[in-house]
């Protein structure tokens, strides 16, 4: 009578104890730029100037806050106009730029067609180009499009940024293609394959798109504002934030605070998102 060992795996408790503490350290030096942002907003003046800087507040306050507060009661376009201005573009163009990216990629994806490997390449290449370089054509073109001074003159560029199309399309490239034909034999026209079918699969992908593209809105709505438009009750926070606080040395407090709240939004959408990410991507895998 034979019989058939199993290897079995098995740690120590001294090595998933040096494991432990390596992943806690590594995690906490990487959270130290956070940790001291929330510290600098609590911080009263004579702490933020002092040389050289403690890490840690040592007699806290939310004094920043309320100087913050004032400063922004004190602007003659409602505060709340900022936040509905940022938040319009941020949530219309990550909307618009996931859309349009998905279903561009698709067909590259899991269509033949003649010119589909020189759109694809058209598109790997522009990836070469950093904004910058861009900006003067892209100005040209919203001025041409009748958009500047607008919120489209924002939104335009980062629906068609060319970064989600390429994420997508890798990741389309995944989905088994028996599973489209099998679609395609129940009578799946291509909108609902592409809609029921492979954005299902693809949920990382553009779990993973929202993300960056929610970020890279919010973070630079102010810089592209400050480009695009013109018209005061057009702004966005960050725009009306670095005006506002643009006071010199006296507004230092207000500035930290306005920081940490800037950073919390993108962080928040994060934090929600990164658990569905990695759920996804732990269950989504497929093969022919």
């Amino acid at each position: 009578m034979t019989g058939i060992r199993t290897k079995r795996l098995s740690r120590s408790w001294a090595g998933d104890l040096i494991l432990f503490a390596l992943l806690a350290a590594v995690g906490y030096f990487m959270a130290l730029p956070l940790i001291y942002v929330i510290n600098n907003a609590f911080k009263p003046i004579n702490e933020i100037l002092k040389f050289p800087p403690d890490f840690f507040v040592r007699n806290p306050t939310l004094n920043n806050f309320t100087d913050l507060y004032y400063l922004l009661a004190g602007s003659w376009v409602p505060f709340t106009r900022y936040i509905f201005n940022t938040f319009f573009i941020v949530i219309i163009g990550t909307a618009g730029h996931v859309l349009i990216a998905s279903m561009a990629a698709y067909p590259l994806a899991k269509r033949k067609f003649p010119g589909k490997g020189i759109l694809f390449a058209i598109v790997v290449f522009s990836l070469m180009f950093s904004a910058t370089v861009t900006q003067i054509t892209n100005y040209m073109t919203i001025s041409w499009l009748g958009l500047l001074d607008t919120y489209w003159a924002v939104i335009i560029p980062a629906i068609g940024s060319s970064l989600g199309l390429y994420l997508m399309k890798q990741f389309m490239e995944q989905v088994p293609d028996a599973l489209i034909e099998a679609a395609q034999i129940d009578g799946c026209s291509e909108f609902r394959i592409f809609w029921n079918i492979v954005m299902p699969i693809v949920k990382p992908a553009w779990l993973t798109l929202v993300i960056f593209s929610f970020q890279g809105l919010w973070n630079a709505g102010g810089a592209a504002g400050a480009i695009y438009i013109y018209s005061e009750q057009l702004k966005t926070i960050d725009y009306a934030l670095g005006q506002i606080l643009a006071g010199g040395i006296i507004r230092t407090g207000p500035s930290m605070a306005a920081t940490l709240l800037m950073l919390s939004v993108p962080i928040l959408i994060f934090v929600l998102s990164q658990s569905s990410v990695i759920q996804t991507m732990s269950t989504s895998g497929m093969k022919e």
